[in-house]
């Protein structure tokens, strides 16, 4: 009778294994683990022993993935970037600010909330009163100043500069009639006086439609009770950001601006803010602090 086949398969695997650990001096449970368990990992023979935490460095800055990058204009990705130092020498016209991004970059950096009054200074009576009763007069504007970052989106676009030609105008007036409608179709904004109430991070808090003579110490009432809601909650949003690696910065003319650094290459960076809107510079255009917080980085990280 002959030996089963399987039974002669099952000898020799045990054989040639065995074989195989006795030519390494190795034992057969050094070879076939547990069941369920993979092979055993060899020990490292070479290199230095690190001491446990002796090669932690510095605490880098965290900077922004790509894809997790919001661009300036949403509506055109493709936009180039606008120099930041354009914007910090962008001259202020007045108590009310023109610009959505100045006023967004300002709110980040004094952690105030904007107040935007959506207002059509040609043809609503209520915008006039408005103006009149309130938002024009000389107490509203010292508290204003003190809590507030207002912004202005008048309908009634004119373009008076006689310093461009004609074609500019033209130009100019058409951008502005784009840039008033982008904002009324994202704040849904159905008529005048609108009045909205965003903190610095952007989130609208309190919305205030229409107005009505003689109720400018009700109305005005109102937005302090939004203003001081938006301040308790600004501290810990501004710290949040800061563990983000948001900072300061600041021009050589001085001007500020809240944000963080996405993108650094031979002296050149790009910056973004907490609303999404991108900024490129240069490290010459930067302030010294700017410029020593810079150069710590760069040698955390071996760039020369």
């Amino acid at each position: 009778m002959g030996i089963p086949r399987k039974i002669f398969l099952a000898a020799g695997i045990i054989l040639a294994l065995s074989a195989c650990g006795n030519q390494k001096g190795q034992k057969l449970d050094d070879v076939l683990p547990p069941s369920g368990v993979g092979p055993k990992i060899r020990g490292w023979n070479g290199g230095t022993p690190v001491t446990p935490g002796g090669n932690v460095g510095p605490k880098l800055i965290k900077v922004t993935p790509r894809e997790d990058i919001s661009w300036t204009d949403s509506d055109n990705p493709d936009a180039g970037i606008p120099e930041l130092e354009n914007l910090m020498a962008a001259p202020k016209k007045g108590p009310w600010e023109e610009s959505e991004t100045i006023a967004r970059q300002i709110a980040a950096l004094e952690g105030k909330p904007i107040l935007i009054w959506f207002t059509d200074s040609a043809r609503s009576p209520m915008c006039k009163v408005l103006s009149k009763e309130l938002f024009g007069t000389p107490e509203f504007g010292k508290w204003a100043k003190q809590h507030l970052v207002r912004l202005r989106v008048n309908s009634n676009i004119s373009v008076d500069d006689s310093d461009i030609s004609l074609d500019e105008k033209i130009t100019r007036q058409s951008e502005l009639k784009t840039y008033v409608k982008r904002l009324k179709k994202r704040y849904k904004i159905l008529g005048t006086p609108s009045v909205l109430m965003l903190n610095p991070s952007g989130e609208v808090i309190a919305r205030y439609r229409g107005y009505k003579r003689g109720e400018a110490d009700y109305y005005w009432g109102l937005i302090k009770q939004g203003e001081a809601s938006s301040s308790h909650a600004y501290k810990s949003w501004r710290q949040g950001l800061e563990s983000k690696g948001y900072r300061e910065w600041k021009g050589h003319r001085g001007k500020k601006v809240f944000a963080k650094l996405v993108n650094y290459s031979k002296g050149s960076l790009v910056l973004i803010e907490p609303g999404g809107s991108r900024y490129k510079t240069t490290e010459a255009k930067l302030s010294s602090k700017d410029k020593k917080w810079i150069a710590e980085q760069k040698a955390m990280r071996g760039i020369e």
